[in-house]
């Protein structure tokens, strides 16, 4: 039961937050529900779930689209093309894939043409794969520059999306690694409302990533089954 495994992953990010001194308050869970069908995102809907995350802009405002009768906040959790920009832009709540100056600027503006106003995560690539997206660290001056110009979106925070790790003390030095780069870049000077967010962490790793600092997880097999 979807409900079911709702209330152990809570639990679980509770305990998490209780080993790190953290308010589990504090954390958000994001139920990654791509490719599981909207009955799925419904039953999640009623056992309490209201933040729900779609890897594709298609597949996303689809389920968008099937659910305005729920209060959902949708998230982009997935590589956006620019040519897409204007229309996921508006769409979802958060996107959290941002990863250049140019997907900044047109995200802002479909934000403003349609009065909505999106918040944003830059994805910083912590791993240089070849089949990962994301902005290497010395892009984030550009990227923060770009961000106080928006008259719209917002970026609020970092998001990264480690290696596949084979245990989850594997991805433990890239949650540290952008947590300290969230240090840095304070230090530096980056507003701290730029910088309030950082999502990282999946089914197999949350806990860590909890503990090192994550207030955003997200979360799908370990909700939804595996696909």
């Amino acid at each position: 039961m979807i409900s079911d495994r709702l209330f152990q992953i809570r639990a679980r990010m509770a305990a998490a937050a209780g080993t790190a001194g953290r308010d589990p308050s504090s954390i958000r869970l994001v139920a990654v529900s791509k490719t599981f069908p909207i009955e799925a995102v419904r039953e999640a809907y009623a056992a309490g779930q209201r933040e729900f995350g779609e890897n594709r802009v298609q597949e996303g405002l689809q389920k968008i689209g099937e659910t305005t009768d729920l209060t959902i906040r949708w998230h982009l959790l997935g590589h956006l093309q620019t040519n897409k920009a204007r229309k996921a832009g508006p769409a979802f709540a958060m996107v959290q894939s941002v990863d250049s100056v140019e997907l900044i600027q047109k995200l802002d503006a479909a934000a403003a043409e349609t009065g909505r106003a999106p918040e944003l995560l830059i994805q910083v690539d912590l791993a240089g794969e070849a089949t990962k997206f994301g902005a290497p660290p010395s892009e984030g001056p550009r990227l923060f520059e770009a961000a106080g110009a928006c008259r719209a979106a917002s970026v609020v925070g970092l998001m990264t999306l480690p290696p596949v790790p084979d245990t989850p003390e594997d991805a433990r030095p890239f949650f540290r690694r952008l947590r300290g780069l969230r240090d840095e870049w304070l230090a530096a000077g980056v507003p701290a409302s730029m910088l309030r967010e950082l999502s990282m962490g999946m089914s197999g790793d949350f806990e860590v990533a909890i503990e090192e600092g994550a207030t955003i997880v997200r979360v799908g097999t370990a909700i939804f089954g595996t696909r």
